[in-house]
């Protein structure tokens, strides 16, 4: 496992969501020193405070846990950015919206 891009996650993710250190470490029960150490992968994360991260950050484990596919298109990745500056209900709705969007007949182009 590796604990320094896991640690780059939480922080990008952190940063998305514009929260401090300070912020997201009393969110997870953790001290201050303890996160920048997570943040830097310099030292190992216990499975509660993994959990108790991805819960304060309002993300899924595995978001944590690896990394986007390569070739994933830049759309995929910019939207996994303003998800993760989102709160649950602004999710929500963000999925209803893209639910709407993709059931929704799509226009071609080229006069058909």
């Amino acid at each position: 496992m590796d604990y320094y891009k896991i640690g780059q996650r939480v922080r990008a993710f952190r940063r998305a969501q514009d929260f401090s250190q300070e912020e997201l470490a009393e969110r997870a029960g953790i001290s201050v020193t303890h996160m920048s150490h997570i943040e830097t992968g310099n030292t190992k994360l216990s499975l509660p405070v993994f959990l108790r991260l991805a819960q304060a950050l309002g993300v899924r484990a595995d978001d944590l846990l690896r990394e986007a596919p390569a070739g994933q298109p830049k759309e995929l990745e910019e939207l996994e950015e303003i998800l993760a500056g989102c709160d649950q209900e602004q999710r929500r709705i963000i999925l209803e919206v893209a639910r709407a969007t993709r059931a929704a007949p799509t226009r071609r182009s080229g006069g058909s």
